[in-house]
């Protein structure tokens, strides 16, 4: 048996490539770039365009090999209202699509997919369970929304699809937004929070996002969804004065009125220079905080790291490119 990485080569492939050989699995990362990672040396790659069914079908897929789709646009960086659609869908959505009907063609059945907690756009209830209702906010939910509604046509036909729904993943070898508040810290300059900071704000690493869709193979490749987050998150205000006194900045934290601050930004939106996309700001100030009890007792699968931790981790990371000590990248694949 093969397992196929669609997007293998971005920012959670890139760990779960060599989870999966150290347990013995044979590994075949698809995706459009290859860097130069160790784990090449034991993995088969195949350069793949996820936007592209030829490209897709070309690939090879057999009857009894393991699928996990991570190709992915991302929020990062920020694009323009009217460039959003065309920016998300060919990816998340068509790519999925071509990535499912080429796995039919040959009998395949078993899929692991990422989406995002974004599906859920406003909080209604807190903490957010799997069946939270689904209305996101912008392009990029809207696209892996559509995606979600794709596997259950495709469960309905005989498809094994486990889905996860992540906060935002941090970890070696991508920053996006963090990038603007480490850029604040280390210029001592103030760091303005949205709303009071005294909601909970939530990460999940990309290890423990590996070792979800490991854990989904093991367990079968159950027909359901999962959330992914980390536990007992901090409130925003804690979380970053953390971070600026391991830092040792003289920045300081600046509470915000919520209302003022995304009318603002939703001004900025309209006038095509924005600096956040309206699906980040809109729920910064809410209770954005899932329930991945689900994937424990049903998967065995429990996050490791503290969001602190992976902050500092973070931020450790930026200020070593800063000063040129390191090699790592950010990934160029489409992926997640």
């Amino acid at each position: 048996m093969r397992h196929i990485i669609f997007g293998g080569d971005g920012f959670v492939g890139r760990h779960l490539a060599p989870r999966l050989l150290a347990a013995g699995e044979q590994v075949v990362v698809a995706d459009i770039v290859k860097s130069d990672l160790p784990h090449y040396r034991d993995a088969q790659f195949v350069k793949t365009d996820v936007t592209d069914k030829a490209s897709v079908v070309a690939l090879g897929i057999q009857a009894d090999d393991m699928v996990y789709n991570l190709s992915a646009k991302m929020l990062s960086p920020i694009q323009v209202r009217a460039k959003r659609h065309d920016f998300f869908f060919p990816v998340n959505f068509h790519g999925t699509k071509n990535i499912i009907e080429a796995m039919d063609a040959v009998g395949a059945n078993r899929l692991v997919h990422f989406t995002t907690d974004m599906v859920y756009g406003h909080t209604h209830t807190w903490p957010q369970t799997e069946d939270h209702p689904r209305a996101p906010l912008g392009e990029y939910g809207r696209s892996k929304y559509e995606t979600e509604l794709l596997a259950e046509e495709w469960r309905e036909k005989g498809m094994h699809i486990s889905l996860f729904r992540p906060r935002l993943i941090i970890g070696p070898g991508r920053l996006g937004i963090l990038a603007k508040l480490f850029k604040l810290i280390d210029l001592n300059l103030p760091v303005p929070m949205i709303g009071s900071g005294k909601n909970p704000y939530q990460f999940i690493s990309v290890f423990d996002c590996a070792s979800a869709a490991h854990a989904a193979f093991s367990a079968g490749v159950p027909n359901d969804v999962y959330n992914l987050g980390s536990l007992d998150a901090p409130p925003v205000k804690k979380l970053l004065a953390d971070l600026v006194k391991h830092a040792g900045s003289k920045s300081i934290l600046v509470p915000t009125p919520a209302w003022a601050v995304k009318r603002t930004l939703d001004f900025l939106d309209l006038l095509n220079v924005p600096i956040m996309d309206p699906e980040q700001y809109l729920i910064a100030d809410e209770m954005c905080i899932l329930d991945v009890s689900k994937a424990e007792r049903e998967l065995g699968w429990v996050p490791q790291y503290r969001d602190e931790d992976m902050l500092i981790a973070a931020y450790t990371e930026y200020r070593k490119k800063r000063a040129g000590t390191t090699s790592a990248r950010v990934p160029q694949s489409t992926a997640a």
